[in-house]
């Protein structure tokens, strides 16, 4: 796979993606597929693989480095679009074409491999780098702007929300004395050294929910989760499928969450008469949790922390 990222899960999302029923008169253009989180291309390729010569696959990013990277398998399979956006735009991204309706979504929310390893990304603490950690480096604040200013009780927050760490305060005190911070390793050892025991070897490093979490807040990335499901749901055609992949617990209980009201029937009165039609759910859940088998896991260790659910829409 492209710069080494292998993406978790495919072939079991592919499989329950993939629509089987036979084309109908609306369908004589092809399926359409949407990649809401193209990354280097790998449910894409995967998709393509699987798809006929009228088929699409519409894929969005908002990290330009995976744009290019989808623009050179666009240029080599006229059946793939990419479209720099962020998910939650997938509504106006499928308008602006012209399309009414999509048979499945892709959301892989993990961060890429490519984005991990490139230091100057700011995403991983094994590196030394800027503290950036933006999805999208053309717009917003980064991560050490805000965390150079931002007052303790703020920081400590958003590490204890986000990062669910229980020395939040202890960490957030830390920064705010340890201010100016420049590089990504000099955050890393102010915040192993806030936490008790935090130089100790095992198998997660201390900084790793610090830096989670200020990257979840950076990019907003709770709220473009659910609106993303949202818009992607709402995209769907009756019967299509929408697959989220999900990297720790935070991401997947919003998932679930999610799921779980989009399959609910509405709300309304008790002891009214209802029509069959006014209580039908939307939606129903067809798959997950679906975790990685031992085969990917030993191939894969990344796999192990990702969760995929599945749901689809009813009508």
């Amino acid at each position: 796979m492209s710069a080494g990222h292998v993406p978790v899960l495919c072939e079991e999302t592919i499989e329950l993606v993939i629509s089987t029923a036979p084309r109908s008169a609306r369908d004589t253009a092809g399926h359409v597929y949407v990649d809401a989180t193209f990354g280097r291309g790998g449910h894409s390729r995967a998709l393509l693989a699987r798809l006929g010569p009228e088929d699409r696959v519409i894929a969005i990013d908002r990290d330009k480095a995976a744009v290019a990277a989808g623009s050179e398998l666009g240029a080599a399979d006229a059946r793939l679009e990419i479209i720099h956006a962020r998910f939650s735009e997938l509504a106006s991204v499928l308008e602006s074409r012209g399309i009414d309706s999509v048979d499945a979504v892709i959301m892989d929310l993990g961060v890429s491999s490519p984005q991990l390893d490139d230091p100057e990304r700011g995403f991983s603490f094994r590196g030394s780098g800027p503290i950036d950690m933006r999805m999208d480096q053309s717009s917003g604040e980064t991560a050490g702007d805000w965390l150079n200013k931002a007052e303790e009780a703020e920081i400590a927050g958003v590490i204890r929300t986000f990062g669910e760490e229980r020395y939040a305060k202890r960490i957030a005190r830390a920064i705010v004395q340890a201010r100016p911070l420049e590089t990504t390793a000099e955050l890393a050892e102010v915040v192993r050294g806030a936490i008790p025991g935090g130089d100790r070897k095992g198998s997660s490093d201390a900084a790793t929910r610090t830096f989670q979490a200020i990257r979840m807040f950076v990019n907003e990335e709770l709220d473009e989760i659910d609106a993303g499901i949202r818009a992607a749901f709402n995209a769907l055609s009756t019967g299509g499928r929408l697959a989220v992949i999900s990297f720790h617990s935070l991401e997947d209980r919003l998932v679930k969450q999610t799921f779980r009201t989009l399959s609910k029937g509405r709300d309304l009165p008790r002891n009214l008469p209802v029509r069959a039609a006014d209580s039908k759910p939307a939606g129903r859940v067809v798959a997950g949790p679906v975790r990685a088998g031992a085969r990917e896991l030993s191939e894969n260790p990344r796999a192990r922390s990702a969760t995929l659910r599945v749901l689809e829409r009813l009508g």
